[in-house]
């Protein structure tokens, strides 16, 4: 077994077939303006497009390029927190609009799909939760009985996984799960957005949203975009600079891509119980092999220092398991915004204008909850009722999540004692071509690239968000905020908000 090196890239991103859109180029007006192309502005996009609204849709990159680039493309009713945990934080009834929230979702994809016409290999298999062996199976039958009274159908415990290469031990069957190709469904939604009469703009960053009415988007090119309403739909919000970000942690999670014979391993989802848990599922590639896609290592953003060694415990879990692996020609990093009560934030985004709307706090699912923020947001723009409205609102208070509420925000506000620590290198001339580290200079934090050549560049490594000290984080070469979640590249350009700015760039020292 060989693993491939170098920057990583996600699968999708290295065989995307996207549409080739243009920037803003003038002043424009809609009923509604999204702002990011990924699964939940896009899905948003084209339900509001189908109830006849006219969308503008803004994305800094390129279509998918965000984190729906990086999913696993697991769709799922299975979710990451678990339905007994998401019943003793919400209570019964609200647990079954969330188990029917994320059945809806996978079935719209379908339905998406067939009216469409996209070929995106979409399929539906079952996915099989299972313990790790040594620890507690009881905790798939607390799940069972959970997720029966939330409503979802076709459960069944069994002594292991049909069919898997490895002995599961105890596991939970979910039927009807699924999984496609997502940047290939972004490129169909896109084109169901353009024929509907919307407009994609790409390589096109919104520097500034005020609400209204009417709403106004500043483009960073000076551009306005006005419109009646706007979603943001940016993973996490860009348009506010502490509200949401004290409900809801970044964090990072770590995926390779390994070349396994054609027919190995039967198409199926897996998931363990593990903290942090691991994902698995098959990929077609070629008529000689498949991809086995296998993730997990989460840690939050920006707090830790090991983030190269986690590719390597992957593919390590993966060749106990899955010895068949020939190769991994691809390793990736993606990250997740986990909400404090584990229910996604969709709907008006609090303390702010009513026609401004957030989609955030994706959990691990953001494909199930894209889907679901593109039809309740379509429904709270046309004043329609909707049942998964409170469940999802922003404005909720969860308080049998305030324990997990003040550990987050001790958390936070213990990496704002980094501006008083040290530097981790004494002077930039010890930091190694293509890596970074902080130094002190002074009462300042420098943060130093040294690239290829080894040319130093040298930035405030003050987070422009809320002023926390990046890190370094060597696998995805880029610069992380612990507090919040935002990054930057190497050159201090803004990778992830919440920060709509980059890092800002010092005289080197002489």
């Amino acid at each position: 077994m060989d693993q491939k090196s170098g920057t990583t890239q996600s699968v999708w991103m290295r065989t995307a077939n996207l549409p080739r859109l243009t920037p803003l180029k003038q002043n424009a007006e809609a009923d509604v303006c999204v702002v990011g192309a990924g699964m939940a502005g896009l899905s948003t996009a084209y339900q509001l497009g189908r109830a006849g609204l006219s969308v503008i849709v803004v994305e800094d990159g390129e279509i998918g390029s965000g984190e729906t680039g990086r999913t696993t493309a697991h769709l799922v009713n299975a979710l990451d927190e678990r339905y007994f945990e998401i019943e003793a934080m919400h209570g019964e009834k609200a647990t079954q609009l969330v188990a029917c929230s994320h059945t809806r979702a996978i079935d719209e994809i379908e339905a998406t799909i067939s009216r469409e016409r996209i070929d995106c290999e979409f399929e539906r298999l079952d996915g099989y939760l299972f313990v790790p062996q040594g620890q507690d199976p009881g905790i798939l039958d607390r799940e069972l009985k959970a997720a029966q009274r939330a409503g979802v159908n076709g459960l069944g415990l069994l002594p292991r996984a049909p069919q898997a290469p490895f002995d599961t031990g105890p596991c939970l069957r979910f039927p009807r799960q699924a999984q496609f190709n997502p940047l290939q469904y972004l490129a169909g939604l896109a084109g169901a957005v353009q024929r509907s009469g919307g407009t994609i703009h790409t390589h096109t960053h919104a520097s500034k949203i005020d609400g209204g009415p009417p709403a106004r988007i500043e483009t960073s090119a000076g551009l306005v975009v006005k419109a009646k309403s706007v979603v943001i739909a940016t993973n996490t919000p860009v348009n506010n600079r502490l509200t949401m970000h004290t409900m809801q942690a970044a964090f990072r999670t770590y995926v390779i891509g390994a070349h396994i014979p054609k027919g190995s391993v039967t198409r199926a989802l897996y998931w363990d119980t593990e903290d942090p848990y691991h994902y698995v599922r098959v990929q077609a590639e070629s008529d000689a092999h498949d991809v086995l896609i296998v993730g997990g290592e989460d840690h939050k953003t920006g707090q830790a220092a090991d983030t190269e060694e986690r590719f390597g415990r992957l593919v390590a879990w993966a060749l106990e398991r899955f010895p068949m692996i020939l190769y991994v020609p691809y390793v990736w990093s993606g990250q997740v915004m986990e909400p404090v009560d584990g229910l996604a934030f969709i709907g008006r985004n609090p303390w702010d204008a009513r026609n401004v709307y957030i989609a955030t706090g994706d959990a691990g699912t953001g494909l199930t909850h894209g889907t679901i923020a593109g039809m309740l947001l379509t429904d709270l723009i046309l004043a329609n009722e909707n049942p998964w409205a409170a469940v999802y609102d922003p404005s909720r208070i969860t308080l049998r999540a305030a324990g997990k509420y003040v550990c987050d925000t001790a958390n936070v506000a213990f990496q704002y004692t980094d501006l008083l620590t040290a530097g981790q290198v004494e002077s930039p001339r010890d930091v190694r071509p293509e890596s970074g580290a902080i130094v002190r200079r002074g009462l300042n934090k420098i943060a130093v690239y040294c690239d290829r050549q080894g040319g130093l560049h040298e930035f405030s490594a003050v987070c422009p968000h809320l002023g926390c000290v990046v890190s370094w984080n060597p696998a995805e070469k880029s610069w992380d905020c612990p507090c919040h979640g935002s990054r930057f590249t190497p050159m201090g350009q803004v990778v992830n908000g919440p920060a709509t700015i980059g890092l800002t760039a010092m005289a080197p020292a002489k």
